[in-house]
């Protein structure tokens, strides 16, 4: 008998920051709309140990959620949701998480498939013009499934120094989908289109222009009504209509790795507006959804299966362990378990699967 467990990580970063502004404790109050049995979990002990151990290690704040198929929902916190106020961090606070939009993404791709409004063979110069596919090296020949699966070679415009260098001179800046585009223009694609596999943002950027092409309407108001919406997922949202909405946990960076860190909360515009980031929610809510899409409640069978179909690199790095992607999602072996991860910048494997600075989702199994 297969028992399956979903973990949800939510991590802010270190110890000792810069000044932030007065905030009153009732702004950090939240709640769940479930009955809570945490306390009676039978590991909840070993779960908080967990949570507490990152907290000493320097980890100012971190959620967690545990579903389990015999034990229901563990919701557990350790830290702070603010440091300048000293605020504990609550199970049930919202954050920024990151690059796990892609899993929404790529779902939301495919219930458009689902609906026969795509292909997942079609090539993404059916549906976009002008200098995002004349400009861009490979996406004349990209299909959907290339970008989902990040086999496209499209170059990564994270990489690009110039980007990492206005970036920098900017923290507060708010990056245009056109704006990110433009540090991919002219820049030699990884490989030909399927050959390889190399995690690329541009890809999803891409994505989120073709659902908003297909849909007529913001790519994150189609999230709401085909993902949000349904689910009851009301503590999650897309930063473009909120930037720093109520409740939001302070964020912080590290930027010389001399464990000082500088409140970052209004930092980093560049995923606002464009679907490789963006998305702010809870551990909790993030269990209902990956719970859901694994339990075929979102898209069909045939359409996980097509998720779930993995393509690992020619070259994997030695110093990294054997990792696949999947259409939004990465699958990563460790040396103990086989662990499910979405798509994120950074991954640190422990006796899970975290993030550094964002959300991490998972199908653990055993």
């Amino acid at each position: 008998m297969i028992k399956t467990k979903y973990f949800i990580i939510v991590l802010l970063m270190l110890n000792s920051c810069r000044k932030g502004e007065p905030i009153e404790p009732v702004f950090y109050d939240c709640n769940f709309n479930f009955a809570d049995s945490s306390s009676t979990n039978p590991d909840m002990d070993k779960y908080q140990s967990l949570l507490n151990d990152m907290t000493s290690e320097g980890v100012v704040g971190v959620t967690m959620s545990v579903y389990h198929t015999q034990s229901g929902m563990w919701m557990g916190a350790s830290g702070k949701a603010d440091l300048h106020n000293n605020i504990d961090m609550k199970s049930c606070n919202i954050s920024r998480v990151g690059s796990t939009v892609k899993l929404f993404t790529a779902v939301t791709i495919l219930k458009l498939i689902e609906e026969g409004k795509l292909n997942l063979d079609d090539k993404i110069s059916s549906y976009l013009l002008g200098d995002i596919i004349n400009k861009i090296e490979n996406a004349d020949k990209a299909t959907i499934r290339q970008l989902l699966q990040h086999s496209s070679g499209i170059y990564n415009y994270i990489q690009n120094l110039k980007f990492q260098t206005a970036s920098l001179n900017d923290f507060i800046r708010e990056w245009k989908p056109a704006d990110l585009l433009y540090y991919t223009y002219n820049q030699k694609a990884y490989f030909k289109p399927g050959e390889d596999v190399q995690y690329s943002n541009t890809g999803y950027v891409l994505l989120g222009l073709l659902i908003e092409k297909i849909e007529g309407k913001h790519f994150y108001n189609v999230f709401e009504e085909k993902i949000f919406n349904p689910l009851g997922l009301t503590m999650t949202r897309f930063a473009a209509k909120e930037h720093i909405p109520h409740g939001i946990v302070r964020g912080y960076i590290d930027m010389y790795s001399k464990l000082q860190v500088t409140e970052s909360t209004y930092f980093s515009g560049w995923d606002y507006y464009t679907a490789d980031g963006g998305l702010i929610s809870n551990p909790y809510d993030m269990n209902v959804f990956f719970r859901a899409l694994m339990n075929r409640q979102i898209i069909n069978a045939n359409s996980l299966d097509q998720m779930l179909t993995w393509k690992s690199p020619n070259k994997p790095d030695p110093a990294f362990f054997p990792i696949s992607y999947g259409l939004g999602i990465f699958k990563i072996e460790t040396e103990k378990e086989l662990h499910i991860c979405t798509a994120v910048t950074q991954l640190v494997i422990t006796q899970i699967c975290s993030i550094s600075h964002v959300t991490a989702q998972l199908l653990y199994m055993r």
